[in-house]
C-alpha cells in the first residue's frame, strides 16, 4: 500500500534487496494481528496497524513486468466509473470503556457486490485499513471548538504499480452536544483532486442540513460518467430549501496536472526553495514537509511530486507520519513523509541520516544536507528559477482564483519539462526499438550533452530507479505517446531533422 509517486526521490543507486508489500500483504496482516488482540487494547492495535505502513508505502521494483504511471491509469480509466465507492470513517469509543477512540468505517456505499471469494477478502480487508489514513494524526478525538474543515487525500498503491486515490474531507457534523469529526472518503482510481474536493464540499453541505441528505447525493454521483478532458458532467440533487441543485463537475484539459495544486506550494515555500526540494526528490534523498494542516500537506506533496514528470515516484511515501511512526525518520531508504507541526518535537534526539527538513508554515529549510543550492547545474537553474518566479509573480496579480490557479499549474509544469527536456530529451537515440534493438547505454546517453557539469548531474540521476524505470517503459514499448513530454519529445526530434537536412543542403551546395 502506498501514497504513491508523492514524495522525496528514492536512493536509486541503493538496489531493492526485499520484495515491496502489496496491498493485501499488507492488510492480511494487518487484520491477522487485529484479531490476535485482546478487547480493550485499540491503541496497541492501531499502533501495529500503523507500523506496517513503512513497509507498505514502496512501489514495485522497476524490473517488474508491469510499471503503472499517473498518465496510464487516466487514459485506461478514461470511460469507467467516476469513483469505486465512498466511505464515512467516525470516531468510536473504545471497547470495555477504554479511553481511546478507534476510527472505524460506519458507512459505505455502494456494498460491494458479484465478487470472488479473493476480492471479497481483500475488500473487506482494505476496508480495514482506510480509516488510518482518514486519521493519520492518531486515534484522539476531535472537539467541537478545535476543529476545521478540511481536505485532503492519499494513495493506495498495489504490487502491480496499481493505485487508487482516497479523497478525504474531515469534518464537524452539526449539533449541540459534544460530538467527534467524522471523515468522508471517496475511493477512485482516478487521480483528479479538485473534482473530487469539489464533490466533497457538497457532500458536507448535505450533510450539515442532514446524513439522509448525503445518500441521494452519492447515488446520483455513482451514476455519473467519468468526464472527458475538458467536458462536463451535470449531477442533480434536492436540497430542502433550496429545490433541485445542479453540480456541474469539469476536468481541465491538460488531465495530467488536475490532481494537484502549484499554488498553495509556491505560497508556502520561495521558488529557489521548490527548486531545491524538487532537486533533493530527483535525486532520491530524505525529504521531510512539516505544516500543521492536512490539506496543505497533502497539496504540497502532491505538487512537489507532480513536477517529477515524466518520471514517477518509486519509494516510501507517507503523507502525515503518525507519531507513534516517528522512528521511521531514522530510515536509511529514500522516503517522503508529511509531518504535522504538533510532531515536530518528536525529531529531536531521532539518530536521522542526511535529510531535507522543510517547515511549510514558516517557509524555512530546519535541517539539510547543506548542498541543495549546488545539485542542478547553474545553467540549468537559472533559467528555471527566473521563469518560475515570471510564473508566480503573475500568478499574485491574477489573485487566488480557478483560472489563475490552472494557468499556474500549466505554466510551471511546462518550465519543469522544458528542464526535463534539456536532461533527457535526447533519449530516443539512445533506446531501441522492436525493429532496431539496441541496449540503453547510459555514458553514451550522457557524452551526447556538450555541457560537462550537466553530465555530471546525468551520471547521478541515471542510476535512479525513477529513470531506470522511465528508460524501461520506452524500451518495453509502454510509452503514453498522447503524453505531454512525448510530444516535445518528438516535435525536438522534428526540428531536429529540418536543422540536418538544412545543413546538408548547404554543404551539397557549397560542394
Amino acid at each position: 500500500m502506498n501514497p504513491g509517486y508523492l514524495g522525496s526521490i528514492p536512493d536509486h543507486s541503493r538496489p531493492v534487496t526485499s520484495e515491496p508489500m502489496s496491498v493485501s500483504n499488507f492488510i492480511r496482516r494487518s487484520f491477522r494481528r487485529r484479531s490476535s488482540y485482546h478487547p480493550g487494547t485499540q491503541l496497541d492495535t492501531w499502533r501495529d496497524d500503523v507500523a506496517d505502513v513503512r513497509e507498505a508505502h514502496t512501489l514495485p521494483k522497476t524490473g517488474s513486468s508491469v510499471r503503472r504511471t499517473l498518465e496510464l491509469d487516466l487514459i485506461e480509466f478514461q470511460d469507467r466509473e467516476l469513483f469505486q465507492y465512498i466511505v464515512i470513517v467516525s470516531l468510536k469509543a473504545g471497547r470495555d470503556g477504554s479511553p481511546v477512540s478507534v476510527p472505524e468505517i460506519t458507512y459505505q456505499f455502494p456494498k460491494p457486490e458479484n465478487m470472488t471469494k479473493a476480492m471479497r477478502e481483500e475488500e473487506k480487508n482494505l476496508c480495514n485499513v482506510i480509516p488510518l489514513f482518514c486519521f493519520p494524526d492518531g486515534p484522539d478525538s476531535y472537539s467541537n471548538s478545535q476543529l476545521k474543515s478540511e481536505t485532503f487525500s492519499f494513495m493506495l498503491t498495489n504490487i502491480d504499480g496499481s493505485r487508487r486515490f482516497g479523497y478525504c474531507r474531515r469534518f464537524l457534523p452539526e449539533g449541540k452536544e459534544d460530538r467527534s469529526s467524522e471523515v468522508y472518503c471517496i475511493i477512485s482510481r482516478l487521480g483528479c483532486f479538485e473534482l473530487f474536493s469539489t464533490i466533497l464540499e457538497e457532500v458536507e453541505t448535505r450533510r450539515k442540513i442532514s446524513l439522509a441528505m448525503v445518500y441521494p447525493f452519492v447515488r446520483a454521483l455513482k451514476d455519473a460518467p467519468f468526464p472527458a478532458p475538458g467536458k462536463t458532467v451535470k449531477v442533480q440533487s434536492f436540497i430542502p430549501g433550496r429545490g433541485t441543485e445542479t453540480i456541474k463537475l469539469t476536468r481541465p484539459l491538460d488531465s495530467r496536472l488536475e490532481h494537484v495544486e502549484l499554488g498553495t506550494l509556491f505560497s508556502s515555500l520561495s521558488v529557489e526553495q521548490v527548486v531545491q526540494v524538487f532537486v533533493s526528490l530527483l535525486l532520491e534523498r530524505r525529504v521531510i514537509l512539516v505544516a500543521q494542516e492536512l490539506s496543505q500537506l497533502s497539496r504540497c506533496i502532491h505538487a512537489v511530486v507532480a513536477l517529477l514528470y515524466p518520471f514517477s515516484w518509486q519509494h516510501t511515501y507517507i503523507p502525515v507520519l503518525p507519531p507513534s511512526l516517528i522512528d521511521t525518520v531514522c530510515s536509511p531508504t529514500p522516503f517522503i513523509m508529511g509531518l504535522q507541526s504538533s510532531s515536530l518535537g518528536l525529531l529531536d534526539g531521532q539518530p536521522m541520516e542526511e535529510v531535507l527538513l522543510v517547515d511549510l508554515c514558516k517557509k524555512k529549510f530546519l535541517k539539510k544536507v547543506g548542498d541543495e543550492f549546488t545539485l542542478l547545474p547553474h545553467k540549468l537553474q537559472t533559467p528555471l528559477v527566473e521563469e518560475l518566479r515570471r510564473c508566480f509573480e503573475r500568478y499574485e496579480r491574477s489573485g487566488d482564483s480557478p483560472s489563475a490557479s490552472a494557468s499556474l499549474n500549466k505554466e510551471v509544469s511546462a518550465a519543469f519539462i522544458e528542464l526535463h527536456l534539456q536532461l533527457v530529451g535526447h533519449y530516443p537515440h539512445h533506446v531501441g526499438t522492436e525493429g532496431r534493438p539496441q541496449q540503453f547505454d547510459s555514458r553514451q546517453f550522457r557524452k551526447a550533452l556538450a555541457s560537462r557539469s550537466t553530465r555530471h548531474f546525468l551520471k547521478v540521476f541515471v542510476q535512479t530507479q525513477a529513470f531506470q524505470g522511465f528508460i524501461q517503459e520506452r524500451e518495453q514499448g509502454c510509452t503514453p505517446t498522447q503524453g505531454l513530454f512525448e510530444q516535445k519529445v518528438q516535435e525536438n526530434l522534428r526540428k531536429e531533422k529540418v536543422k540536418k537536412r538544412i545543413s546538408l543542403a548547404g554543404k551539397l551546395r557549397k560542394s
